[in-house]
This record gives C-alpha cells, sequence and structure tokens, in this order.
C-alpha cells in the first residue's frame, strides 16, 4: 500500500487546483459520512479553513520518523502504544493536523496492515485494500520523505481534502488525502480498487501555491 510518493512516480500539472489563499469550497460533497460525536474529548473550536496561515502548534514531533505538529486544541489528544496518533479536532485545522500524522502513520510499512485497520473509513474499499497489503512484503529500508507544507483543496463539515507537498530531490511532490469524520475523529478515505493511497500525485517546482509548515 503505497503511502508517499517518489521521484520515478508520475505527477499531474501542479497548476490544477486553487492556489493556497483562493477560498474552497464548504460544501461537504458526495461520499461523506456523518460523524457521530467526537470520542476524544476535544473541542470542535475555530471552523474556519486554515487557507492562508500555517496554524500555531504546540510542538512537533517525530512520529515514525516523520516530524508532525502537536496541539492541545487541534490534536492528537491519544497516541497508542504501537505509535498510532488519534483523536483530532472536528475542524478544518484538525484535520490539517490529522492529514500530517496519516502520512507518518503510513511511513512504517511493518505496521500497515494493523494502522489501515485504525485509519482507514471501514467499507469494501479499505477491504480490498488490507487483501492486498497482506500480500506485500514490508520494506525496512524505506526513508520516509519529510512534509514541508500543505495546500486544503476542498473543506465541509464532514469531509476535508488536503494536499501534503514534500521535499524530493530538486521539486516537490504532493500527495491528496481526503478524510471524513466518522466515529468521533477523521478517518482516510481508501482509493478505490486498492490503488495507491495518496494519489493522484503532482509536482511541483516550488511551494508557492502552498501553506509552508513544517518541523523541520
Amino acid at each position: 500500500m503505497a503511502s508517499t510518493p517518489t521521484s520515478g512516480q508520475p505527477g499531474a500539472d501542479a497548476g490544477a487546483a486553487p492556489p493556497a489563499g483562493e477560498a474552497v469550497g464548504r460544501s461537504a460533497g458526495p461520499g461523506s459520512v456523518g460523524g457521530r460525536g467526537d470520542g476524544c474529548g476535544l473541542p470542535e473550536g475555530d471552523q474556519g479553513i486554515p487557507s492562508s496561515k500555517a496554524p500555531a502548534a504546540d510542538g512537533w514531533d517525530v512520529s515514525r520518523r516523520v516530524v508532525v505538529p502537536r496541539s492541545s486544541a487541534y490534536g492528537p489528544g491519544t497516541t497508542d502504544p504501537d505509535g498510532f496518533r488519534r483523536c483530532f479536532a472536528h475542524s478544518p485545522t484538525g484535520a490539517v493536523y490529522a492529514a500530517y500524522s496519516v502520512l507518518a502513520a503510513l511511513a512504517d510499512q511493518s505496521k500497515t496492515v494493523p494502522t489501515a485497520t485504525k485509519l482507514l473509513l471501514p467499507g469494501p474499499d479499505t477491504d480490498a485494500l488490507l487483501r492486498e497489503a497482506r500480500k506485500e512484503t514490508p520494506s525496512e529500508s524505506s526513508n520516509p520523505p519529510q512534509i514541508a507544507g500543505y495546500r486544503v483543496l476542498d473543506a465541509g463539515r464532514e469531509r476535508v481534502t488536503i494536499m501534503l507537498a514534500m521535499p524530493v530531490q530538486t521539486e516537490f511532490m504532493s500527495a491528496t488525502l481526503t478524510l471524513t469524520w466518522y466515529d468521533g475523529d477523521w478517518r482516510l478515505i481508501p482509493p478505490q480498487g486498492a490503488g495507491p493511497v495518496g494519489a493522484p500525485y503532482a509536482r511541483h517546482r516550488n511551494l508557492n501555491d502552498f501553506v509552508a509548515w513544517s518541523g523541520v
């Protein structure tokens, strides 16, 4: 189950989505799943979309070799014994925090199956992805790229789509994640047909269309 792009993966035109400072949609759109309450105890907080300025972080942690933000207001509220970070605020900013932790969670390929079980929205696509993941031999030599910035493509009450940029050689590659609010936390909507998580990928010459936000 691929989780982050590499320099060898094809990229789409970086100008296909609206720039970071441009207004984004508020509609949840089809396929979203209504939450069943916040089981993590974090207040929903500010519902504004952090599309032009990075949110304040209490600090940055290394999670499965990826540096990710931490906030008492936005999460994670809980870190499991295996290092999985969960319980994020029910807001667009909480979703951005969750998206950073999504890529970190998937960076450790030795934990792909238990991580995907916790992370992905339950359903047939997740079942198919888990079947494929169980057939793969985990790589112990992967070196996950660090996250340099984000771009909120669309944000609604129950569904947020975020593009994350990572430096690869002399440019940046991005992965696109769609999160939905389910059972009191943000869950990743899996790709159809057991495709790679984070697709479509894209190449970018710089971070001009992103909110630069990194702990490294």
